[in-house]
């Protein structure tokens, strides 16, 4: 903050300096810098005022972070965690495993008391906090260990099984990543999607999305719903409520970057019902059991 610096106030991670036209960017984690900005000149100068104040190490160009790789090249860069998921293989005696093609089962569902023998907690849990770790860059198993994750406090057999089987698809895809490429349009926009009912324990339904910003997606979930949706058209509003939520989120970012975006962000919705809920402001049989705080998806939209 002495140095000139703007905390942001939607990431408190991020602190943003702009001189003359030229912008510097830190993002800090405990005690671990990233340093980005347009101008080289200015990188070097916070660099040596931060190593006039602190015992510092530069160790140059990013390319492993947090158990992320970063590899950039010319026009892009791509982001993996193949060291970490190989770290993951070896830990639970896998890495010599068959793979196969499909993170899960499509048909498989899930439930607490499927009456089978129940597995011990402590590795069923270490093995899930691994995966969710490694869906920081693999969004292809978001969905899979999202469901998983909710029988952490009563993983039965097949729940372990379940979670092998995402292993053996990450041992076939194991240098998978998200590459981010340079292009002349940065089209900011997001796709959000539901299942309806999905869950057999409360019958709640699950609501996912994901951005993208010119080439790759850089932010995706896979949740389960706080609210019991009674209806598919209810499902697809609730995951399109919580993807407009993110976008506000990435838009005020975005402005902290001195990258406002002045156009609408367009959120693809597959469910006509819920994009005519969005638009005729109107209550009537189909939608008077919806929760009214999730109508703000109407105030913002134009």
């Amino acid at each position: 903050m002495n140095l000139g610096f703007e905390k942001s106030l939607s990431e408190f991670t991020l602190y943003i300096k702009k001189v003359d036209g030229e912008i510097l960017v830190i993002s800090l984690y405990v005690d671990d810098l990233l340093v980005t900005g347009s101008s080289k000149e200015l990188i070097d100068k916070f660099k040596k005022e931060m190593e006039d104040v602190f015992e510092m190490t530069d160790i140059g160009m990013m390319s492993f972070f947090l158990g992320m790789e970063i590899q950039q090249k010319q026009n892009e860069v791509f982001i993996c965690q193949q060291k970490y998921a190989k770290e993951v293989l070896k830990k639970v005696n896998m890495e010599g495993c068959k793979s196969t093609a499909t993170p899960m089962n499509q048909k498989e569902k899930f439930c607490k008391e499927d009456g089978a023998e129940k597995v011990d907690e402590g590795l069923y849990r270490s093995l899930i906090g691994c995966l969710m770790y490694l869906t920081a860059t693999r969004p292809d198993i978001m969905q899979a260990v999202s469901l998983l994750s909710r029988y952490m406090h009563c993983a039965s057999e097949i729940h372990f099984q379940a979670a092998k089987r995402i292993l053996r698809y990450v041992k076939g895809t194991v240098d998978y990543g998200i590459r981010f490429s340079q292009v002349k349009n940065f089209n900011f926009h997001g796709f959000s999607d539901s299942d309806w009912a999905g869950c057999a324990d409360d019958m709640r339904s699950t609501s996912g999305y994901c951005f993208t910003f010119g080439s790759g997606i850089f932010s995706w979930c896979s949740k389960k719903q706080d609210v019991i949706a009674q209806s598919t058209a209810e499902a697809e509003y609730v995951a399109a409520a919580a993807a407009v939520n993110q976008a506000l989120w990435i838009r005020k970012l975005m402005t902290d970057l001195h990258m406002k975006q002045e156009d609408c962000t367009q959120i693809f919705v597959d469910n006509e019902a819920a994009i005519s809920i969005s638009n005729n402001p109107v209550f009537h049989g189909k939608t008077k059991h919806f929760k009214i705080k999730l109508y703000f998806l109407r105030e913002v939209q134009k």
